[in-house]
């Protein structure tokens, strides 16, 4: 039979030939066929995915073969998971996915279905003296949330991972729900209480900083989330005589109407640091400028990390003004040392020190935005300021504290940042070597509350100089790379923390400050208002991680 007369490979024969019911499930069977060839070339043969802008993060890597790994199956569960996770077209495939959701999702005024957001170090007790506790706590934080500054009017509904998404069109906002205890965070006052003890003679402050959820969730959704002001004020009572509380709460409160906190991130804006700062400038008896003596400068078309945590489409719909604030009138000089990170951003090493730009300027629409200040949390930040005083700061934080040390360069002689994540030289030897005066703990309420995080504190007062993981495959020095651009930690279930731990790893300025040799760093103070432009990187470059 030739293929005029018909043969069985020839599709319109075989058609024709065919009866109309049979015809039709024929036409299914090629058409789905068809659509199954055609989507697993493209999964099959497309480059993978390595970075996604969505999610602010590098995707798995292509597990190597290894005898061992295969007879014990772990090189098949690690290619699935690289084959899964870097998909082509992930990130629009995803966007789709999450428009489909938006279009189905139920609006709630209760707190059903909403996952608490707590430190998931605090271990649960299943004793009934210590569930009558909870529940006694719970019951005084619903008396006390009468009286917080909530949107009286609203919608919410819930997003990812039991994130609520408030508002609507451009005023949509993303808040995390806190789960924790009128009755918890007594660990961060009993770590501010050990430097107190360890430092004799240095000023200590504790601030703890709440977030979004406490001001700004609607009223008939007030049941999602525990209150933050009663933890922050049992952290308070715990303080030692000499430890002085720094209250950021009360002047959040009052300018809650402002944009203090950023819309679609989990941060606070600068403008929420400004009255935090002046707060502890108030507490630590320090001079204090107001707004009027800084320039206002603008990134417009900023969307955060919440719109790749919670998948909600109306987030990346609704960019924001991520503003903030150069001093003018007083110079300053930023010294960094960076750190070398290992693929677990696990601290290997320290870079040289060197000079570099307080504030990297990023392009409208970047999503880096916020690494404005300080480029990186991967780095012991020094700033020499030329204001005549002897008191040396030293701010321990966790990223939201990234935003106060610009606004005390009026204050203090100096002011030296060091993130809880990455120090890895003995506390009491630093104060002593750096005539720190005071130290200010500055975290959020979701890293205050964490006892693994206060303990990190405390370790820090007696861990040797130079405690460093063994460097291995994978080490990135984070001042020799241009790194990518990605998000403090909250504390909170693993679905989540894996997420945000991810994206604040790769937060990262788009290109990192070329290092000067001391001499040519140390020979003037930097001009005000110094800035520096960031270019937006290339998929390339985008694709090198650098951890926080």
């Amino acid at each position: 039979m030739t293929a005029s007369d018909g043969s069985w490979w020839d599709a319109n024969f075989i058609l024709k030939k065919t009866n109309g019911p049979l015809k039709r499930h024929l036409i299914y069977i090629i058409l789905i066929g068809t659509a199954y060839v055609a989507v697993s070339a493209v999964f099959d043969f497309l480059p993978r995915s390595t970075y996604s802008h969505l999610e602010k993060r590098d995707l798995t890597k292509r597990p190597s073969f290894t005898c061992d790994g295969f007879l014990s199956g772990m090189f098949a569960t690690s290619f699935s998971h690289w084959f899964s996770d870097t998909e082509p077209y992930r990130d629009e495939l995803l966007t789709i996915s999450m428009i489909g959701k938006d279009l189905v999702r139920l609006h709630v005024g209760g707190a059903e279905n909403i996952s608490f957001h707590a430190s998931t170090d605090v271990p649960s007790d299943p004793d009934a003296e210590a569930l009558r506790a909870a529940e006694e706590a719970r019951e005084a934080d619903e008396r006390y949330i009468d009286d917080l500054p909530l949107t009286e009017n609203g919608t919410a509904k819930i997003a990812n991972a039991g994130i609520i998404i408030v508002g609507e069109a451009d005023s949509v906002r993303a808040l995390m729900a806190f789960g924790g205890s009128s009755k918890g965070g007594v660990q961060y006052a009993n770590a501010a209480n050990a430097y107190h003890e360890a430092l004799p003679g240095v000023n200590i402050y504790c601030m703890v900083i709440p977030t979004a959820v406490d001001f700004y969730l609607p009223q008939k959704a007030r049941k999602s989330s525990n209150p933050e002001r009663p933890v922050i004020n049992n952290i308070y009572s715990h303080l030692a005589s000499g430890v002085k509380a720094v209250d950021a709460y009360t002047p959040l409160a009052q300018h809650f109407r402002e944009p203090i906190f950023l819309r679609t991130d989990h941060h606070w804006s600068p403008l929420g640091g400004y009255y935090a700062a002046q707060a502890f400038a108030r507490v630590a008896g320090v001079p204090f400028q107001p707004l009027s003596k800084y320039t206002r400068k603008v990134v417009r078309r900023y969307v955060g990390s919440m719109y790749g945590y919670s998948g909600d489409i109306a987030i990346r719909n609704a960019p924001e003004d991520f503003v903030y604030y150069v001093p003018e009138g007083v110079s300053y000089t930023t010294t960094y040392t960076d750190y070398r990170i290992d693929e677990h951003y696990r601290v290997t090493g320290e870079g040289r020190t060197y000079n570099g730009p307080f504030f990297y300027h990023y392009r409208d629409g970047s999503g880096g935005a916020y690494c404005t200040l300080m480029g990186s949390d991967t780095r012991i930040v020094r700033v020499r300021t030329s204001t005549k005083s002897d008191r040396r700061l030293l701010i321990l934080k966790d990223s939201f504290g990234n935003m106060l040390p610009a606004f005390l360069f009026y204050s203090f002689g100096e002011v030296h940042v060091v993130d809880f994540r990455y120090f890895t030289r003995n506390m009491k030897q630093y104060v002593r070597d750096n005539h720190i005066t005071d130290i200010l703990f500055c975290n959020n309420i979701f890293n205050a509350y964490s006892p693994h995080i206060c303990a990190r504190y405390v370790k820090y007062l007696h861990q040797a100089g130079g405690t460093y993981v063994k460097p291995q495959a994978g080490t990135v020095s984070t001042d020799s790379v241009k790194p990518t651009v990605g998000k403090a930690r909250p504390a909170v279930p693993a679905s989540v923390l894996k997420k945000i731990e991810k994206a604040e790893n790769a937060e990262q300025p788009e290109k990192a400050a070329a290092p000067q040799t001391p001499s040519e760093s140390e020979k003037t103070l930097s001009a005000p208002g110094e800035v520096e432009e960031v270019e937006e990187p290339s998929p390339a470059e985008q694709s090198v991680t650098v951890v926080l």
